[in-house]
């Protein structure tokens, strides 16, 4: 085979091919992968920084939680010694009460028989009287003056 014109011109479209591809076909292809390039390592660097922050946010939730418990089993626990508390108080208070109560019925039970006696006094003054009134009508006899103490203390007694 000999080398003709149709192989050098050839040869000369392709290095003008090849020259026309370097200065305006491969520069931009060069850029856009390179720009490809970064963005994708850009995606993966925010992609492991999301995932450390995902993994820093489940520590400082698990945190959260751990204190949010930690306050609510004092607030239980406090509720409880207050809730005791007031119980205590209210026994306390109860007692109180009771014994108040105990004291007044005391004193009105003592109040009542002071009253219940001064009125058997004054019946027993009374029936004395009529006693004496009914010794004194009648003549100063022995016998009859027996008698008529018996029917008073029976009186006494009955009353």
């Amino acid at each position: 085979m000999s080398i003709n014109a149709t192989l050098i011109g050839q040869m000369i479209t392709f290095t003008l091919l090849v020259w026309f591809t370097m200065k305006y076909i491969w520069p931009p292809l060069i850029g856009a992968i390179e720009e490809r390039k970064s963005k994708i390592a850009e995606g993966l660097a925010a992609a492991e920084k999301g995932q450390e922050d995902m993994e820093r946010a489940a520590k400082k939730a698990a945190n959260v939680l751990r204190e949010a418990k930690q306050q609510s089993a004092d607030i239980v626990n406090l509720a409880q010694k207050r809730a005791n508390e007031i119980v205590e108080e209210s026994k306390g208070t109860a007692k109180q009460e009771g014994v108040r109560m105990i004291e007044a019925a005391q004193a009105q039970i003592e109040q009542e028989m002071q009253r219940a006696q001064e009125q058997m006094r004054k019946e027993v003054s009374a029936l004395a009287l009529k006693a004496a009134g009914q010794i004194l009508q009648q003549e100063i006899d022995k016998a009859k003056h027996k008698e008529l103490l018996g029917k008073v203390s029976e009186q006494l007694g009955q009353a």
